[in-house]
């Protein structure tokens, strides 16, 4: 029998297919550029822009093709939208994956890994086995602390084991989903560079990496947003000033205080986190959303993931995969708001 909560994912999955059109008679196979995870309900339009018609919905977790990366010509702050099998949906909520299945380890290093999920997203489970219950989706690009490894005698499937780095629990994921991350590729960039530093401009919604000068990194991020004003002066969710990268972690767990208020906040496996502030405000990947350009956090500055990566090998103190927390003051963090 199904449960009222299997019904009613059935019975959403059953409404989003009817709002499909079914496919163009020319419609023939494609080959697409990667894969989409809706992160809420997504809705596709004849054209690319809010002023096409729309002739479908994607449900929220569904996993789709994209062919094709569009800038609309629309006057809106994230131009950036997606070809589907269908149309076209915007960005804002869809996160660019890939399905990149690993080879499992059965032997770990004596202190784990670091390992990135190479799936739109995978279970993490209870226990080493699909019949688990599950505590979280741990999706795309996120990363983890790998402690143990152990096969499972029903079905052979080997189980990577996830420390929770903020509750202190650990969770079970499939390991053919889980890359480990190398050494290699936490290279510092540009280590010469003596003239480094960061700026947010928050009325922009801009983050630029600059070296003596010149710009080497420039693109959207999304900050705190604007909270009140004080004696003349504009408070943000994003401390303006002058910081310094103080302190950084490859993973983080982040979550909200309070269970019960209505913007708590859980997010495993945070990757590649840059701290520059005291409040614990940092420069971090971002799966939980794709709409950079405005306000979306509760005070971090939220890059892509790869761009965070970018950052946090760029930035000093310098990180690693063998260290957990780095520290020690570094590349300056100019926060600026007009």
């Amino acid at each position: 029998m199904l449960s009222r909560r299997d019904f009613l994912k059935l019975s959403g999955l059953a409404l989003g297919a009817a709002w499909l059109p079914p496919l163009p008679p020319d419609e023939g196979p494609r080959r697409p550029a990667l894969l989409g995870r809706t992160i809420y309900l997504n809705y596709i339009y004849d054209r690319p822009s809010f002023n096409g018609r729309q002739v479908g919905l994607i449900p929220s977790e569904s996993v789709f093709s994209i062919y094709n990366t569009i800038q609309s010509t629309d006057n809106y702050y994230n131009r950036t939208w997606y070809e589907v099998q269908r149309g076209y949906v915007h960005s804002a909520s869809v996160q660019p994956v890939r399905w990149q299945l690993q080879t499992p380890r059965t032997e770990l290093p004596p202190d784990g890994f670091l390992g990135e999920v190479t799936v739109p997203f995978t279970l993490a489970k209870a226990g080493p086995g699909a019949n688990y219950n599950t505590a979280y989706r741990f999706y795309y690009s996120t990363t983890h602390w790998i402690t143990d490894v152990t096969v499972n005698e029903d079905d052979g499937q080997v189980w990577y084991q996830a420390f929770d780095d903020r509750f202190h629990e650990y969770h079970w994921v499939r390991a053919d989903h889980i890359r480990r991350v190398p050494a290699s590729e936490l290279a510092p960039i540009a280590p010469e560079a003596r003239d480094k530093r960061i700026e947010v401009d928050l009325d922009t919604q801009t983050f630029r990496c600059l070296e003596n000068g010149q710009v080497v990194q420039e693109t959207l991020c999304s900050t705190g947003p604007y909270l009140r004003t004080e004696n003349g002066r504009r408070l943000f969710g994003t401390p303006t000033g002058a910081w310094l990268i103080n302190r950084k972690r490859p993973s983080r767990h982040m979550a909200g205080d309070d269970l019960a208020a209505d913007d708590f906040f859980d997010l495993p496996g945070v990757p590649w986190v840059s701290y520059f502030h005291w409040w614990g405000v940092s420069i971090h990947g971002t799966y939980w959303h794709n709409d950079y350009g405005r306000p979306r956090s509760h005070g971090c500055v939220n890059l892509p993931s790869d761009v965070a990566k970018w950052v946090y090998r760029w930035t000093v103190p310098a990180g690693n995969v063998a260290e957990r927390e780095t520290n020690g003051d570094g590349t300056p963090v100019i926060v600026i708001v007009a």
